[in-house]
């Protein structure tokens, strides 16, 4: 089987994991921006679906194009991948350059590691790998800010990473969690916010980047293996109840411009 088609039945498979509309429901999907063949939405695609959120998958990597507005969408979410939001390819600078819109329309927007590092890059800040070469890989602490709380009450106190690159605060953002080694732990710039962990993750899918990207965890300051099983064990209970709230509250958030037009 050609490369193409392998790609196609995943996109297919994809289509058919995000399921019809809801019959009983008139709520738009959400737009999700993957990097990889095998990638999915994950726990965020799960937690959207249950919400009744139909899920709009694509992949620009591949050639699948961005909407022009997000008009039909109830928001937008940018996952990770094992590409740089510092590479030259023509795919990452238009994902990059494509942030404009849900920024310009006031739409809900979330970025996830690399969404959240495109998001920051776009907005004029610096992406880059450590100044001693650490990495985030397994779970690690996150200190919420007080905006932070006013998002969400209840943070998990270590949320799990795999990342190489962090990204400094971009100017006018509030910072709403801290960390230690990549003091840039979550971010929110209006409608749009960028985590740098990756409460997305499941299981399986810890299962599978523990496997195959086990190079990863000989880099400075990454955990062994068994150690992101027994992170998951402590808290992934709360971060699953955390990433609910927090959806709940992003998609629910209406554009300024709407509020002042039903104020007049």
């Amino acid at each position: 089987m050609s490369p193409s088609a392998k790609i196609g039945l995943v996109r297919d498979a994809a289509s058919v994991a995000a399921g019809p509309w809801p019959a009983a429901s008139s709520l738009p999907p959400v737009l999700i921006v993957l990097h990889r063949e095998t990638s999915t939405p994950g726990r965020i695609g799960n937690a959207l679906r249950a919400l009744g959120y139909p899920l709009d998958i694509r992949r620009p990597r591949f050639g699948d194009a961005l909407p022009e507005t997000l008009s039909a969408h109830a928001g937008a979410v940018i996952f990770g991948g094992p590409m740089s939001a510092n590479d030259p390819d023509d795919y990452v600078r238009r994902e990059i350059d494509w942030i404009a819109v849900p920024l310009l329309e006031q739409r809900p927007y979330l970025g996830i590691c690399l969404g959240a590092q495109m998001l920051a890059m776009h907005l004029g800040a610096r992406v880059a790998p450590h100044v001693r070469g650490r990495v985030e890989a397994g779970y690690y602490p996150i200190r919420p800010t007080r905006a932070g709380l006013k998002i969400s009450p209840r943070w998990p106190d270590e949320v799990y990473h795999w990342h190489r690159e962090g990204f400094e605060l971009p100017a006018g953002c509030e910072l709403l969690a801290e960390g230690d080694d990549f003091p840039v732990q979550a971010f929110r710039f209006g409608q749009a916010f960028g985590f740098q962990f990756h409460p997305d993750v499941t299981y399986a899918m810890m299962c599978r980047w523990t496997t195959c990207g086990a190079d990863r965890l000989d880099m400075p300051g990454a955990h062994p293996r068994h150690q992101h099983f027994a992170g998951r064990a402590c808290y992934d209970v709360v971060e699953r109840a955390w990433l609910k709230h927090f959806l709940d509250g992003w998609l629910s958030r209406v554009p300024e411009v709407l509020m002042a037009e039903a104020a007049e």
